[in-house]
Formats: structure tokens, C-alpha cells, sequence
């Protein structure tokens, strides 16, 4: 490896996600914020979450029945 090129690494990282989990890794950042991590991802905790902003999904429905 050719020095002086290369970002300073910090083995144990502190990462922060939203739901207020912590946990440390390897990475070039000392301090990471997160929104999703695999304890509040629906993916892993198979928790499915609909997220509706201003009835998206209602439009998006009604779409659908007036194509069929």
C-alpha cells in the first residue's frame, strides 16, 4: 500500500441508528448516523410497515381498480 494516500480507519466505530440501536464496526468515519438498521429493517425483522403519506396508497389503489 502506498502510504500517505489513504483515509485514517477507526476499528470500533460508533454507529447510531434512528430507533436508537448502537452497535460499533470498522469504518473511515468515527461516527455514523443511520435511519435503518437490521433491528428496525422490515426485511429483518419481518415486520411489514405501510408507510401512507397523504393517501398515496388509496390513489395508487383506486388507479389499479379503474385499469381492471
Amino acid at each position: 500500500m502506498k502510504k500517505n494516500i489513504h483515509p485514517q480507519y477507526f476499528p470500533k466505530a460508533k454507529v447510531t441508528c434512528s430507533c436508537g440501536n448502537v452497535f460499533a464496526i470498522g469504518a473511515t468515519k468515527e461516527t455514523l448516523d443511520i435511519e435503518v438498521c437490521s433491528s428496525c429493517h422490515p426485511f429483518y425483522t419481518g415486520k411489514e410497515k405501510i408507510m401512507d403519506k397523504v393517501g398515496r396508497v388509496q390513489k395508487f389503489r383506486s388507479r389499479l381498480a379503474k385499469k381492471k
